[in-house]
């Protein structure tokens, strides 16, 4: 299931970037701040609450998602890179997983395990002092 974000409820906020850059860092604001409302967003409901469940640093208590792009010197490029992550984001909660069926173990299994144990059991066995 795709959700798409759209590019209007996403506030993009330009930022001097961090690191080296020389005399250009002080003076151009290349890095991109986003902040995502997820609440007021017009994603679905059932992705709404499994992004506000997520544990993730990137949302805040209030619901809302912040990134900050500043890998690349562009400002579209950043801007163009946060969108990305914040839709792998929506994506990731957007997929369910799908439910474990417990199993049991064949016989088979269970088996060499225990021969396995044994064998095991046995070495450290013969690790002992050698008594004469």
């Amino acid at each position: 299931m795709s959700v798409s974000i759209h590019p209007g409820e996403v506030e993009f906020t330009a930022i001097r970037a961090q690191g080296p850059g020389g005399q250009n860092v002080n003076k151009v604001s290349n890095a991109v701040h986003v902040r995502y409302d997820v609440a007021a967003s017009s994603l679905p409901e059932a992705i709404k609450e499994r992004l506000l469940a997520l544990r993730d640093s990137r949302i805040t208590k209030d619901g809302v998602v912040v990134l900050k792009a500043q890998q690349s010197r562009s400002l579209e490029a950043n801007k163009e890179d946060a969108l990305r992550r914040l839709q792998e984001l929506v994506d990731g909660v957007a997929v369910l997983a799908k439910p474990r069926r417990a199993t049991r173990p064949t016989r088979s299994s269970q088996r060499k395990r225990l021969d396995g144990k044994t064998k095991d059991a046995t070495v450290k066995k013969l690790r002992g002092k050698v008594e004469m």
